[in-house]
């Protein structure tokens, strides 16, 4: 049996924040706002794991308003929805990911954060998919005032 799961998240750029993408730290003036490291790469990953299996949303397990996660690396949040696949004898094909930015340039960075998701799911590169876009300037993304992550995924029945 193969399950589909899609995810969609956004966060504000603000200064004084740090800009993590897919588990990789980059150097930038602005950095994602959120209650954890604002990881939209990964958040969108993790929710598409769990909508994959109808398991609710990352408020489910990681409440935005918990001072236990807060500030938490997503990585940790990205392994815990990945467990809970594997806990029900799935396990992932692949990722289809667009990253919607204006102030941030994807292209040269795309390969490090491709490389960082495939290590964190211990799954082959070809297996991640990454494609970047503008919003043209237009909407807060096109503003260079957020960024937006949107996550297929493709699990698999081990049975």
């Amino acid at each position: 049996m193969i399950r589909v799961g899609h995810a969609w998240d956004t966060h504000k750029l603000v200064e004084g924040r740090r800009l993590v993408l897919g588990g990789v730290e980059f150097e930038s003036k602005l950095g994602l706002l959120g209650h954890s490291d604002a990881d939209v790469v990964l958040h969108a990953v993790a929710e598409s794991l769990l909508g994959s299996l109808a398991l609710g949303d990352l408020g489910t397990f990681w409440p935005d308003n918990s001072d236990a996660t807060l500030d938490m690396d997503s990585k940790i949040i990205l392994k815990g929805c990945y467990d809970k696949v594997l806990e029900r004898n799935y396990h992932l094909v692949n990722l289809d990911l667009t990253i919607y930015a204006e102030y941030v340039k994807i292209n040269p960075i795309r390969d490090r954060i491709r490389k960082s998701i495939a290590a964190l799911l211990n799954i082959d590169e070809d297996f991640v998919s990454i494609k970047a876009t503008t919003w043209e300037k237009m909407g807060f993304v096109g503003r260079g005032e957020a960024m937006a992550c949107e996550c297929v995924c493709l699990v698999e029945s081990n049975d």
